[in-house]
């Protein structure tokens, strides 16, 4: 079988800066794969290409044994590849079960406003997130650093994912928040989720991830088991500066 996502030597320039350099990865279906390496070096940038939120420079993204060059943003979420942020977005205008909603129909937002809502089924992945009835009926600006989290998580959630991209999901949080984000994604995986986790806070992504994918100037440094790929010199040397 073919991976779920496989990068073929993909490349980002932005005029004279080479921001993702012939960079090769894959995660298979079901897989969990973390993506480090340090500032700068092209992770974030690579989920932007995934999404086509950048176009490529060259290099080829094959999701699910097809080339999806061609498909722009909203078309790749519809087939399953949803992300997160750094820095959360949600719609500030609405409260926390609206945004749920949004992300049960991320294609169409008439919709969305035209059809009656399913208080059932956003509560249900509100639930799933750890949300009790309070947040539910709360809006963005109400919540706490590790609440947006779990509500960036909830919307992604909603769209019915089978590739979830995490970029820093863990920034800002308490070691009690991230605990129950740890939890949420462990719970995932037994669904079968499959998903590639961006992370600086390597003592929290150690017990979710199959594989390590290490990244330094936009190119691959290091792939391999997690003990594997922080024992390596190269890693050490560009990531732990050591």
């Amino acid at each position: 079988m073919s991976p779920l996502l496989e990068l073929r030597n993909i490349t980002k320039r932005f005029g004279g800066l080479t921001a993702v350099n012939e960079l090769s990865y894959h995660v298979e279906e079901g897989e969990s794969l973390g993506l480090i390496g340090p500032n700068g070096a092209g992770k974030t940038t690579t989920f932007n290409l995934i999404m086509d939120e950048f176009q490529l420079t060259s290099g080829q993204i094959i999701y699910r044994g097809t080339n999806i060059e061609k498909l722009p943003t909203h078309k790749r979420v519809q087939e399953g590849i949803v992300r997160t942020y750094q820095v959360p977005r949600p719609f500030h205008e609405m409260p926390v079960s609206d945004n749920i909603r949004i992300g049960m129909m991320p294609e169409n937002i008439g919709k969305m406003i035209a059809e009656a809502p399913d208080p059932d089924a956003e509560m249900a992945i509100a639930r799933s997130v750890g949300f009790g009835e309070r947040e539910f009926a709360m809006y963005p600006g109400e919540l706490s650093m590790g609440d947006l989290r779990r509500l960036e998580l909830a919307r992604t959630i909603a769209a019915g994912p089978k590739l979830l991209l995490l970029d820093e999901v863990f920034a800002g949080l308490t070691v009690a928040e991230i605990g129950q984000i740890t939890e949420l994604l462990l719970e995932k995986r037994k669904d079968g989720l499959t998903y590639i986790i961006v992370s600086h806070d390597l003592r929290s992504l150690a017990p979710l991830v199959d594989r390590v994918v290490a990244m330094s100037f936009g190119a691959l440094l290091s792939e391999g088991s997690f003990d594997e790929v922080l024992a390596d010199e190269k890693v050490q040397e560009a990531y732990l500066g050591t």
